[in-house]
């Protein structure tokens, strides 16, 4: 079957289930693949918004005139657009390619918001260099599977709709509508893998095998099934483990180092984070599950963590630098005060029993950040006791200790977070803390 926006549109209602999304993104470098997805998109008789999402890597000097390019078609076709430009660490020991892809995806993670469709113009000869990209990088079946045709990406999904379709059909299409393109001269570079298999290796084998496209595609669908098999063990596996965001580090050892780290890759992607690298993996299981238990290691990569404290796994997005103790915010009665990204949101309510004192909060009251040294009273009959004895005692995260909102009256520290208030300043009929989008800071039992 030729491919057209018919066909374009029933494999996304096939993709979906028919539940449309909020939006449909585009990722769109304004190449041929994606140029033919994104004209074939805006000519369905689906009436979702459509936006297009260009990654300007700024790698070549024409990179602006391609971004001005992809503008004026998206114009053309009555789409929205949106330009990010991403700056690339010469340094970066994954390699120029990776950094690239790492880089880009970062940015659509950023722009997709609840019920999102990213869509990526992957096809039937993508598949097939993938699976043979993977395989001399030593991947696993999950690897080897090649590109999904859908997954969860951020607070949505990302699609494959042209999986399965030949880069012939696709050329046709262009041909038929008269599209142009961006033809990026690095897709010419043999120095990069991906064109080297795409140049040099898969027209060796049409040579031998006219169907290799195909051929591999199929193997790469049998190993999906292998894949969904360990990622339905996983999920038996994180289950009985607590959750993907915390497991029982005591269940996790139980495991086979293999089944392990099927478990941690598995609790990532179920948590909407990127992927870690096999070498993660195995610092993880190696490294950080047999640390002595005072201990509090982490394994990172781009955009997420796995740490450990106490008896516990946490799978996380990377957190941002932790406040600056010295900053301050104003809060009164009313307020909402935002506390910056993945920290939520503070407000004061009044409270029927006791709360902070009316007095106190009239008078205005101003947010810090630890700095180390601060104490509090929490207990009338009790002593003044210092917050890091406090947060020990209460099992409060480590890394989250510095970004707890600590509330002040004038110079005196008169509550923590929604934790703890001081004895001192509690009234009936006082205030307390509401903490809103509050992110995990204790650790589970």
């Amino acid at each position: 079957m030729a491919f057209d926006s018919d066909v374009l549109l029933e494999r996304l209602q096939a993709l979906t289930g028919g539940v449309g999304p909020a939006r449909w993104l585009v990722a769109f470098s304004g190449g041929l693949d994606s140029s033919v997805l994104l004209h074939a998109l805006a000519s369905t008789s689906d009436r979702t918004p459509v936006v297009a999402i260009h990654i300007d890597h700024r790698l070549h000097p024409d990179s602006a005139t391609w971004s001005q390019h992809a503008e004026a078609f998206s114009t053309a076709l009555g789409v929205e657009f949106i330009v990010r430009r991403v700056s690339l660490d010469p340094r970066m020991p994954q390699g120029l390619e990776a950094a690239a892809r790492d880089a880009r995806y970062q940015a659509f993670y950023e722009l997709v918001e609840d019920d999102d469709c990213l869509l990526s113009a992957h096809h039937e000869s993508d598949q097939a260099e993938t699976l043979l990209l993977n395989l001399m990088r030593g991947s696993g079946p999950a690897g080897l599977a090649g590109i999904g045709v859908t997954q969860p990406f951020g607070h949505g999904q990302l699609l494959r709709p042209l999986l399965g379709v030949s880069s012939d059909d696709i050329a046709a299409y262009a041909s038929v509508e008269e599209l142009t393109w961006i033809e990026d001269p690095s897709n010419t570079d043999d120095r990069f893998d991906r064109n080297f298999i795409r140049r040099e290796v898969m027209p060796l084998l049409r040579t031998r095998w006219s169907a290799v496209d195909n051929r591999l595609m199929q193997s790469s669908s049998l190993l999906v099934e292998s894949s969904q098999l360990l990622r339905d063990l996983a999920d038996i596996d994180i289950e009985a483990c607590g959750s993907s965001h915390s497991m029982s580090l005591e269940r996790v050892r139980q495991l086979p180092e293999p089944r392990q780290r099927n478990l941690l890759r598995r609790a990532v992607q179920r948590c909407g984070l990127p992927i870690p690298p096999a070498t993660r993996l195995y610092e993880v299981v190696t490294a950080l599950i047999s640390a002595r238990r005072d201990a509090q290691p982490v394994v990172r990569w781009p955009g997420a963590e796995i740490r450990r404290y106490l008896d516990r796994l946490f799978v996380q997005a990377a957190l941002d630098p932790r406040p600056d103790g010295s900053e301050t915010r104003s809060m009164a009665e009313g307020d909402l005060v935002d506390l910056g990204r993945g920290l939520g949101r503070l407000r004061l309510v009044r409270h029927g029993r006791e709360g902070l004192d009316p007095d106190i909060v009239g008078n205005g009251l101003k947010i810090h950040f630890r700095q180390g040294g601060e104490s509090l009273r929490i207990a009338p009959d009790g002593s003044t006791r210092k917050l890091k004895k406090l947060f020990q005692e209460a099992e409060v995260l480590p890394w989250m200790r510095d970004r707890l909102p600590l509330l002040y009256a004038g110079d005196t520290l008169v509550a923590v977070a929604d934790l703890w208030l001081s004895a001192d300043h509690i009234a009936i009929g006082g205030f307390v803390i509401d903490w809103q989008e509050k992110p995990a800071i204790k650790c589970p039992h």
